[in-house]
Formats: structure tokens, sequence, C-alpha cells
């Protein structure tokens, strides 16, 4: 199963990838529709010696799926194929528990409060094409494949890196 990889280490925040998605997925800041994708910057050290790594965040996709297990309409699925996790808007009462759930703050809600997010491009994907984040990707920060162990570990660790800077004393 191919998954959306991140490679913190090649990551510049151009923000390719952010607009990209709200080009495949019509999104319209401007009309109150905030993207599926965001880039953190992340600051790491102390002065002279600083490092910056941007992070280009979307959903997980997770595999245990806590938006899906926090949603009560069952609006939110996983596609068998794909393993995608995608929302049906019709299903959607807009109770905001599937943002409750999820740890990553993924779920957005338009002016309809109905819930939205990103799908993964679903239909990109299964007709055998990358995401569109992925496809724009200049430094191939982004990927769409095959996990394997070694990126695995890295995530973990750049993880474990966040999680210690956004929680040292200020």
């Amino acid at each position: 199963m191919k998954e959306l990889l991140l490679n913190i280490d090649r990551c510049v925040g151009c923000g390719a990838c952010v607009v990209a998605c709200m080009d495949q997925n019509d999104i319209y800041p401007e009309k109150g529709t905030p993207a599926f994708r965001r880039i953190y910057q992340i600051e790491e050290g102390e002065y002279p010696n600083t490092v910056i790594h941007y992070l280009s965040a979307g959903c997980n996709h997770c595999e245990d799926t806590p938006c899906i297990a926090g949603c009560p309409t069952g609006a939110i699925s996983k596609d068998p194929e794909t393993h995608a996790v995608v929302v049906n808007r019709d299903l959607c009462i807009g109770c905001h528990s599937c943002a409750l759930a999820c740890p990553f703050g993924v779920p957005r809600y338009d002016l309809e409060d109905k819930m939205y997010k990103c799908g993964l491009c679903n239909d990109r994907v299964k007709a055998g094409l990358k995401p569109a984040c992925v496809r724009v990707c200049p430094f191939e920060a982004l990927t769409f494949e095959e996990p394997n162990e070694t990126q695995g570990e890295k995530e973990l660790k750049h993880l474990a890196g966040i999680v210690a800077a956004s929680h040292k004393a200020v």
C-alpha cells in the first residue's frame, strides 16, 4: 500500500504543495475555505547554531483512523483500494466530533459547517497518478510510495524533535 511520505530534510517550505492542493480541490481561502495542507516552520538549536526545518502537513490517512471512530454518521470512511480516508459531505452533520478525535487537527469546516479534508487525491491515485501535492514538489520532499523502515525511522526522529521543540519552556 502506497503512502504519502515527507522527507523533512528536503522540504524548503516553498508552498507548492499547498497551492497544488488548493487548485486540485477548488479551495479558495479568501472565500472562507482553508487549505488542506499547511507549512510549519520549526526552529532548532540556539543562536548562533540554529536550523530551520519546514513541515508540510496534511491528513496522515491514519491506519487506525480516529476521525472515523469519532464520526457518529459514518460520513468518514477508508477507501478499500487506496486506503485514503475520505468524506461523504452529504452525511456530515457538522458536529465536529471528527475534529475532536483527530490528534493532528486535520478536519476543516466550510461556511456550511460541513467537514472537508484531504482525500489523498483519491481519483488521481485510482487512475495511477500521484497526488497533486507530490506531483509538484520541486525537491521531492513529498513522495507517494511504499514505506520502508529507513523512512519510518527518519520520520519518528524528526517528529520527536518537533515535539521536543514545541514543549520547550520559553
